[in-house]
């Protein structure tokens, strides 16, 4: 783990739209207005978690997977009974171009997918045990920062952690996508979503540590998978630190995404493989993800953080 200091900064992304080129349809109003914000020293995991750690936390607990466990008709009434099976969401590349307008263009339910069978049947992970878990569930990366002895970050600790003690700079490692034409994380090159040039090394998920750290040591704090943080998801929730000093936030109460009301969110970070400018860069520092807790994709994974003193 790293030691972070702590310290105060400005939270939050300006409009990417403005950001030289580097936006996209999706202005990140949920990730303004830019606050400012106090936190306290914390130990943060230097990479994801990986494949091999999980590893050791199910073979040491017995651990059982949200994705890994068998719908219940209670859980989700509507479904037909021949649906509620275990799996996944996988990103699954459509053979040409498509309309950007839905996700349901690229994204499936698989059958059996989980952090074991990333893809789903004829997928594991032998191999790639330094590359990050994927498929996890808040609650199943909740479980191995427990066990761990460890918790998950909040949303403000991980965006100082991802600053790297850098000021209003828009990625974690300056202002520049490519300083001296060096790519600096795993992000999606070619057409999106149909084709991934993996320009920068790697189509698709990278193993830890495959790009430079940033200023506090710390890898692939923007790109390679999304993370899970402990806050609840809510857009309007910086508008209520706005004016203050706020010291180490841990989220509004409860949760609401105007988009789908009755779904309780909590907040990701960081962006992953498949962020890109022609659909959305949530690569740079201060934009914000959401995710319903009981589910996972092959390109979501966590890290864990320690309160305390050097």
């Amino acid at each position: 783990m790293v030691w972070i200091a702590g310290g105060e900064f400005s939270m939050g992304a300006f409009d990417p739209q403005s950001s030289g080129g580097l936006g996209c349809s999706d202005p990140s109003a949920d990730a303004q207005p830019v606050h400012r914000v106090r936190v306290d020293g914390f130990w943060m995991d230097e990479t994801e978690v990986t494949n091999a750690q999980f590893a050791a936390f199910v073979h040491a607990t017995h651990y059982v997977t949200i994705a890994e466990r068998t719908p219940t008709a209670g859980e989700f009434p509507q479904a037909p009974r021949e649906s509620l099976v275990a799996g996944s969401v996988v990103f699954v590349p459509p053979p040409g171009p498509v309309p950007l307008d839905s996700q349901l263009r690229w994204w499936t339910y698989r059958r059996a997918a989980s952090w074991r069978h990333p893809a789903g049947p004829g997928d594991d992970v032998r191999g790639r045990e330094l590359y990050p878990v994927v498929q996890v569930a808040y609650e199943d990366a909740r479980a191995f920062a427990k066990w761990a002895g460890k918790r998950l970050p909040t949303e403000a600790e991980f965006e100082f952690a991802a600053r790297g003690g850098l000021s209003g700079r828009r990625f974690a490692w300056g202002d520049e996508l490519r300083p001296g034409g060096r790519w600096m994380a795993n992000i999606f090159q070619g057409h999106f979503p149909d084709k991934d040039t993996g320009v920068d090394g790697w189509a698709g998920l990278a193993p830890v540590a495959s790009f430079p750290p940033n200023g506090y040591g710390l890898y692939d704090m923007a790109g390679n998978v999304w993370e899970w943080v402990a806050d609840w998801y809510r857009p309007d929730y910086y508008a209520e630190l706005a004016g203050l000093l706020a010291h180490n936030p841990s989220g509004p109460a409860s949760s609401l995404d105007p988009g789908e009301p009755g779904v309780p969110k909590r907040v990701q970070r960081g962006g992953s493989f498949l962020c890109t400018s022609q659909y959305c860069t949530r690569y740079l520092v201060g934009s914000r993800g959401k995710g319903e807790p009981s589910s996972g994709a092959n390109h979501l994974g966590f890290r864990c953080v320690v309160s305390g003193s050097r």
